[in-house]
């Protein structure tokens, strides 16, 4: 048996809590996993784990196991990377998730510089803003904006930080006016954006003589992507707030006008987040040495 490959298994079905999430994760056969773990148990002439129709969970000596399997398995990476000559050039498959916008705006157009520098490492790009269970769905890790939620099963690396900006296009303010002040937001139509996370309508906020001030947003329109919300702010439907990344482009073009300029909003920090239980690995280490390099950049442009 390979007991090393044997432990990297048995570690990822208690992370996945069942076989098929760690076959999934690991992109093996259900039966390679569940035949691996057969072995082990025979092998150490112990039960790891108990198995019910719906649950799965360790017995006493499993989570003694899996304890020393984390251990081991964290010193033969480090061993690896000391000594092989390789370890310069990070490989293997690299899962990320991150929303749809930021991928368009500022991932993609950049990431054949990434493939360049990685040549070893294969990218699966996955795009959405919903709650992703790392561990379970097999991704490695995931972009989000944002202060990152506490959990002991997660570790949020900060890469970079935007700044929220309220804008229109040039018609609706001929048309309605530019407002001066928070107060004026009252006689304008803003449009909503919900939280494809929370399902709620997104709150502006402002910092207004050193305290923090909250408006509602209750507009007649409300979208839940993005890009259709930067499309009502180009289509002169109302005012919009979105990150200065992304409106940067139709500033410069003259698409967009910023309004409210005198109203700073708080620096949002994007961090590339990934599960506790597993350590850096060397192709998320890249990935946030790389994107913390590319959001730097932008940030100079912008």
């Amino acid at each position: 048996m390979d007991r090393i490959r044997a432990m990297q298994i048995f570690s990822r079905v208690v992370e996945s809590h069942s076989f098929a999430g760690a076959a999934k994760s690991l992109s093996i056969p259900r039966s390679t996993v569940s035949r691996t773990i057969q072995d082990l148990e025979a092998l150490l002439g112990a039960s790891l784990l108990q198995r019910t129709t719906r649950t799965l969970s360790l017995t006493p000596g499993g989570s003694l196991y899996y304890d020393h399997c984390l251990r081991v398995l964290n010193e033969v990476e480090a061993v690896e990377a000391r000594f092989s000559t390789h370890a310069n050039q990070p490989r293997g498959k690299l899962r990320i998730d991150m929303t749809a916008s930021f991928a368009r705006q500022i991932v993609l157009p950049a990431i054949a510089q990434f493939q360049a520098r990685y040549p070893e490492i294969d990218v699966v790009l996955t795009l959405g803003d919903r709650t992703v269970d790392l561990i379970q769905e097999g991704v490695d890790c995931v972009v989000r904006s944002g202060v990152p939620e506490n959990s002991a099963l997660l570790v949020a690396r900060k890469v970079g930080s935007f700044e929220w900006l309220v804008c229109a296009s040039p018609g609706y303010l001929a048309k309605n006016g530019r407002p001066q002040s928070l107060e004026d937001l009252q006689q304008h139509q803003l449009i909503e954006f919900h939280s494809g996370r929370s399902g709620r309508s997104v709150d502006w906020r402002f910092i207004v003589d050193g305290e923090e001030r909250t408006i509602a947003v209750r507009g007649k329109l409300a979208v839940n992507d993005t890009d259709a919300y930067l499309a009502c702010g180009l289509e002169g439907l109302g005012l919009i707030r979105i990150a200065d990344y992304l409106a940067a482009p139709h500033l410069r073009a003259g698409r967009l006008v910023q309004v409210l300029e005198q109203y700073a909003g708080p620096a949002v920090p994007l961090s590339v987040i990934y599960p506790q239980s597993r350590h850096l690995s060397s192709t998320v280490r890249a990935f946030v040495g790389w994107m913390g390099d590319l959001l730097r950049e932008v940030g100079r442009r912008t």
